[in-house]
């Protein structure tokens, strides 16, 4: 068992990942015992994922604010504190904050042998992110 008592650091996140500004926390690395990552995500208004995928798939759990989730082809669902979105391996799709609030949620992701744990496509377009 471990127990981390320390509070993770702060990263922004890479421009290649997100449009606007999301900040990162890193709560879990994967070990050769236990392969989940675990993580928070602060998004700022507006800001949201690039279109990516899990290989293992994805589980969110919003912590505080207001976002959105959205799948290929599909109008984005508003999401909330205490929602838990469960994403199936390969699912192409996005998350992020609402226009106008800011968005926090916990993510915990599997992670293979050869570390990969998502896949990045390119941005989520306005037309997409409003729909």
């Amino acid at each position: 068992m471990e127990i981390r008592r320390t509070h993770p650091d702060t990263e922004i996140g890479p421009s290649n990942w997100f449009t606007g500004v999301a900040y990162m926390n890193n709560l879990k690395q994967p070990s050769d015992s236990n392969n989940l990552a675990i993580g928070s995500v602060t998004f700022t208004p507006g800001a949201r994922t690039f279109w990516h995928s899990h290989p293992f798939g994805q589980t969110l759990i919003v912590t505080e604010g207001v976002g959105l989730v959205g799948r290929r082809g599909v109008a984005a669902t508003e999401i909330r504190p205490g929602d838990v979105v469960v994403i199936e391996p390969d699912e192409h799709h996005w998350h992020g904050a609402c226009v106008d609030q800011s968005m926090t949620h916990i993510h915990v992701n599997g992670v293979g042998l050869d570390g990969t744990y998502a896949i990045f496509f390119e941005p989520v377009s306005d037309e997409d992110y409003l729909r």
